[in-house]
């Protein structure tokens, strides 16, 4: 499903001219040698381009349409028009050497191979070339010598011959699709992407642009190992892919990873997202949805408000249409291969309404200073996590898993919730219960427990009568009773008794409510008005309580902590309207 919806995101991208064709490829090129019609060298020219990374700008190398690049995994294969310095000068930074004049060589032969029947300008002038070049005297030649650095540094190098590029040629070109026509071998197999009879692909491209993966790229189908083959067939014979759709699938796969305005990192996994039809239009929607920023919040909200009314407004222009097939893949390095953390596809509009569902289960009060509406993905995976750690990377399964349960409307997976907890039990102070940890804490007992719906569990419910719910807003009471009976107190009763109340009630509550006692008599001494609200306050929330229970599951204690936290706001909530 993965190769085919990938397959058919090429056909589209090629309709639009923004991908190579069949037999070439897209790839980073340094430097060009200029050669004279007698294959002479006279110059070499940076073809590196100036790109932002941030707020930093960095020179990259041009992206480039080539003859297609070879697979190279060990030994020598040579390239035409477009590699690195071994092969197109036969040096490295240490000079040359047997192994180096080995990959010129093949290099030389490559090339009289594809246009010993070439007569235009160009093609002789290459040709001429490889018979003058001798990669021994390389340091002896005063324009190689001026750029030897930037010419062995890895980069790949092209040719031009007067101010024309060796790939633009016409005869050029027709000499490689002839090449490539009398090399392509017999249909030995049924490609499993098409469904037709092909020529099977032994070795798939790699696939560059995964973080934590090989620099040169990683396969996403690749065998290499006895134990991975079935019936003797080695390699990708063992999942048979056509050279067409293997093409088609990694020049889709590489163009998705290269644009770096549409992926994003999550956890280990780099994630890419695209519509059938190839328009960067829903891309564009989908990562303002899902990548909330302080800048984009009343954007979102109109999004939101249209999907509700159901005006279709959220979409960017006319010509989107939320039937329209969206895909969003997560990939994640594995040595020299990819491994698939989740792929998921449905209509571009069913994605963007359970995104909108999502945000509409987070909501909650908050504090005034919080400038965000929205709470990202991301920032929710880092509520999960110690921000003074010095890894602060996300439990990496479940960043997938969140990541999957928001754009399909599932239940959120119990690591989610449990990260969560074991933060706020691990935390001291006010960050405790951030409105981050509220807000997931909300959203996860909504869809996996189906409780605490609704509006009324936006702020403060003193209509709940769920004894966690309650407990929770005991326990801030108490707290701030004993905050207004000591001002100057450093180390409250949330320090030393918040993580045991939440578990075990029964055992705790009887102390605090002992310690109540003597905060109230210090109250009743200094502040007699605030002692008679306070004990209204506590006369209503224990009126709803039985008793205490014994212990609280996990499920209880998300509520004990949100009827925690809106107690919390709604105290700020009164001292900001005095």
């Amino acid at each position: 499903m993965i190769l085919q919806a990938l397959v058919k995101y090429y056909e589209n991208l090629a309709e639009q001219g923004k991908v190579s064709m069949l037999g070439w490829c897209h790839a980073k090129v340094s430097y060009e040698i200029h050669l004279s019609s007698e294959g002479d060298i006279i110059g070499i020219t940076s073809r590196k381009i100036e790109d932002m990374r941030g707020k930093k700008a960095v020179w990259v190398p041009a992206n480039l349409v080539v003859p297609e690049m070879v697979t190279r995994s060990s030994g020598v294969a040579a390239n035409f028009l477009c590699d690195n310095s071994k092969y197109m000068l036969g040096i490295d930074a240490e000079g040359t050497n047997p192994r180096v004049m080995d990959c010129f060589q093949a290099t030389k032969e490559k090339h009289g191979q594809i246009l010993q029947s070439a007569q235009g300008k160009t093609a002789r002038a290459i040709l001429a070339y490889f018979e003058k070049w001798d990669p021994e005297k390389a340091a002896e030649h005063p324009v190689i010598r001026e750029n030897w650095e930037e010419l062995t540094e890895g980069g790949n190098l092209i040719f031009s011959v007067e101010g024309q590029e060796a790939q633009d040629d016409p005869e050029i070109r027709d000499c490689w699709e002839n090449y490539r026509a009398q090399n392509d071998g017999e249909d030995n197999g049924i490609c499993l992407v098409t469904g037709k009879k092909a020529e099977i692909s032994r070795i798939h491209k790699a696939i560059k642009g995964v973080p934590g993966a090989q620099s040169s790229g990683a396969a996403l189908v690749s065998f290499n190992a006895p134990s991975f083959e079935s019936y003797g067939k080695e390699q990708s014979y063992n999942a048979p892919v056509g050279k067409y759709a293997e093409f088609a699938y990694t020049t889709a796969l590489n163009y998705l990873l290269s644009q770096r305005d549409y992926t994003f990192s999550m956890g280990d996994s780099m994630i890419v997202y695209w519509a059938e039809s190839g328009k960067e239009q829903y891309q564009k929607c989908f990562l303002n949805m899902f990548r909330p920023t302080k800048d984009n919040q009343k954007k979102l909200k109109d999004i939101f408000d249209s999907l509700k009314e159901d005006t279709k407004t959220y979409l960017e222009d006319a010509e989107m249409d939320p039937k329209q097939n969206f895909y969003i893949l997560a990939l994640a390095p594995n040595a020299a291969r990819l491994s698939v953390r989740f792929f998921y596809m449905n209509s571009f509009g069913n994605i963007i309404q359970n995104i909108a569902d999502h945000y509409e289960r987070l909501k909650i009060i908050k504090p005034t200073w919080a400038e965000q509406d929205y709470l990202g993905i991301r920032d929710m995976l880092n509520e999960t996590v110690n921000q003074k750690s010095k890894d602060k990377t996300p439990a990496p399964d479940m960043a997938a898993q969140v990541l999957q349960a928001i754009l399909s409307g599932g239940r959120y997976p119990t690591s989610l919730y449990a990260n969560t907890l074991i933060r706020i039990r691990a935390e001291s102070g006010d960050k405790k219960i951030s409105w981050g940890r509220a807000a997931i804490i909300k959203a996860y007992l909504i869809k996996n427990y189906d409780c605490m719906k609704g509006e009324k569990f936006m702020g403060l419910n003193k209509d709940c009568n769920d004894a966690a719910y309650v407990l929770g807003r005991l326990f801030s009471v108490l707290e701030t009773i004993q905050k207004e009976a000591n001002p100057s107190i450093t180390t409250t009763i949330r320090d030393r008794y918040f993580n045991s109340a939440c578990a075990t009630p029964a055992v705790i509550f009887p102390v605090l409510i002992k310690l109540k006692n003597s905060h109230v008599k210090k109250l009743e001494r200094d502040k007699g008005g605030t002692k008679v609200y306070y004990e209204k306050e506590l006369t209503e929330i224990m009126g709803k309580l039985d008793d205490f229970p014994k212990r609280l599951s996990l499920e209880q204690q998300g509520q004990f902590d949100l009827g925690y936290y809106h107690q919390q706001q709604e105290k700020y909530k009164k001292g900001e309207d005095k």
